[in-house]
C-alpha cells in the first residue's frame, strides 16, 4: 500500500448521472439551468388511492443499453442504475482507457433502501405460489452494498468496496468516505456516489403512511416540491443515481486527466433527536457545516453557493435555514442558496451524488441553479434561495448538505482548482 498524505488534494475527474431530468449529466443540468420540473404523476404503478400521486422517475431507461440483458434480470432496479451513473463516469474520466491497476481503484456506490423492487415482486410470488417460487438472485438483489459490488464487477475494479447506508445521507457519505481512502493511500481512484429505486407500490406506500409527501399537488405536479415555500407539504419521492470519479491531484495531473474541481473537505454529525424528525433548531447541521468548513481549510464568507437539502417539508427547510443563519449569521443573506429536488424530486440514497454534480457544474459553468416554485414566502425561510431562475455568478466555492433519517447529516466542499 502507497502512503498518501492526509493533506492531499483530491479532485473530480468523472461525472454520471440518471434523474428524472435526464439519463446523463448534459441532460440533468440542462434541465437544472432551465428551472424544469422532472415530477410528474407516478406511471410504473397505480397510485389512484394514495393520498400523494406524484414522483420524479426515470424516463426512458433500458437496462439492455447499458449492460448485458441476461445479467440485468439478475439486478434489482437500483443496482442497473448505479451501474449505468458508474459506466459513465468512468468513461467521462478517461479511466475506460487509463490501462490502470484496478486494485487500486474502489467504488463506495450506496443506497439507502436498497433492492425494495425485488423485495416487492419476490413478497407476491411466494403469496402466490410458495417459497419455491421465490428467486435464487432475491437475496444479492436486495442487499444494499450490491450497487459497490456489481459496479466492481461491472467495471473490474478490485480497490477498497462497500455500502454505505446512512438513509437521505448515502451518497454524501459515500464522497467523504471516498475522499478519506485516497487521502490514507488506499487507492489511487475512487468511483463515489448513491443509487436508489424505492418508487414502488410498497416504498411509495410506505411514506405515504409516514405522511412525509406532499398530497396538494396531485393534479399539479411540476408544483409539488417547493423547498423554502410557504406552502410546502412535504417532499416527493425521485429515482436515480448519482456517481463521481476521485482521485488525488498528482494521480491525475500524471496520467492527464480533466479535471471539474477540487474536493476540498467534508463532515458528518448526528442529531441524536428522532428516528424521521430533524432537530428543529438545526444543531446537528449547524455544527456538520462547522466542521466542513474546518475540513476544507475555509472561512463562511469564501463560500458562494449551497446546494441545501431542501426537501419542502415544514421542518427540514425551517431548520436547514436556522443551520445557515447560525453559522453565517448576517452573511447569510449573501449566500445564494437552491434545492435541486425543487426540480428532481427527493432521490433519498441517490440525493447526495446527484447534488455534489451540481456544485460541481455550478462552479464549471457559473450557472446557479434555481428553487423553482418558490411563489410565496416564509417568514421562516427568508435567505436568498435563487428562487424560478437560474442566476449566472461566478462560483469559486460550493457546498452540498443532505439529511437522512436516524438523525444522519453529511457535507461536502468542492472548490474551484486553483494552484
Amino acid at each position: 500500500m502507497s502512503t498518501v498524505s492526509k493533506h492531499s488534494r483530491i479532485v473530480v475527474t468523472g461525472l454520471g448521472a440518471l434523474t428524472p431530468l435526464g439519463n446523463n449529466v448534459d441532460e440533468y443540468w440542462d434541465g437544472l439551468k432551465a428551472g424544469r420540473s422532472g415530477i410528474g404523476r407516478v406511471e410504473g404503478f397505480d397510485v389512484s388511492e394514495m393520498p400523494c400521486q406524484v414522483g420524479g422517475e426515470v424516463k426512458g431507461f433500458n437496462p439492455a443499453d447499458h449492460m448485458d440483458v441476461k445479467e440485468s434480470r439478475k439486478r434489482d432496479r437500483y443496482t442497473q442504475l448505479a451501474v449505468a451513473a458508474s459506466r459513465q463516469a468512468y468513461v467521462d474520466a478517461g479511466l475506460d482507457t487509463a490501462g490502470l491497476d484496478p486494485f487500486r481503484i474502489g467504488c463506495l456506490v450506496g443506497s439507502g433502501i436498497g433492492g425494495i423492487d425485488t423485495i416487492e415482486k419476490q413478497n407476491f410470488r411466494m403469496f402466490e405460489g410458495g417459497a419455491r417460487k421465490i428467486s435464487p438472485f432475491m437475496v444479492p438483489m436486495i442487499i444494499t452494498n450490491m450497487a459497490s459490488g456489481i459496479v466492481a464487477i461491472d467495471l473490474n475494479l478490485k480497490g477498497p468496496n462497500y455500502g454505505i447506508v446512512s438513509a437521505c445521507a448515502t451518497a454524501t457519505h459515500s464522497i467523504a468516505d471516498a475522499m478519506r481512502m485516497l487521502q490514507l493511500g488506499e487507492a489511487d481512484v475512487m468511483l463515489a456516489g448513491g443509487a436508489e429505486a424505492s418508487v414502488t407500490r410498497l416504498g411509495f406506500g410506505g411514506f405515504c403512511s409516514m405522511k412525509a409527501m406532499s398530497t396538494s399537488f396531485n393534479d399539479t405536479p411540476q408544483q409539488a416540491s417547493r423547498p423554502f415555500d410557504k406552502d410546502r407539504d412535504g417532499f416527493v419521492m425521485g429515482e436515480g443515481s448519482g456517481v463521481l470519479v476521485l482521485e488525488t491531484l498528482e494521480h491525475a495531473q500524471k496520467r492527464g486527466a480533466k479535471i471539474y474541481c477540487e474536493l476540498l473537505g467534508h463532515a458528518s454529525t448526528c442529531d441524536a433527536f428522532h428516528i424521521t424528525s430533524p432537530d428543529p433548531d438545526g444543531t446537528g447541521l449547524k455544527v456538520c457545516l462547522q466542521n466542513a468548513l474546518k475540513s476544507a481549510g475555509l472561512q463562511p464568507e469564501e463560500v458562494d453557493y449551497i446546494n441545501a437539502h431542501g426537501t419542502s417539508t415544514p421542518y427540514n427547510d425551517k431548520g436547514e435555514t436556522l443551520a445557515i443563519k447560525a453559522v453565517w449569521g448576517e452573511d447569510a443573506k449573501r449566500l445564494k442558496i437552491s434545492s435541486t429536488k425543487s426540480m428532481t424530486g427527493h432521490l433519498l440514497g441517490a440525493a447526495g451524488g446527484i447534488e455534489a454534480i451540481a456544485c460541481i457544474k455550478t462552479i464549471t459553468d457559473g450557472i446557479i441553479p434555481p428553487t423553482i416554485n418558490y411563489t410565496t414566502p416564509d417568514p421562516d425561510c427568508d435567505l436568498d434561495y435563487v428562487p424560478n431562475q437560474a442566476v449566472e455568478q461566478p462560483v469559486r466555492v460550493a457546498m452540498s448538505s443532505n439529511l437522512g433519517f436516524g438523525g444522519h447529516n453529511g457535507v461536502v466542499v468542492f472548490r474551484k482548482l486553483e494552484d
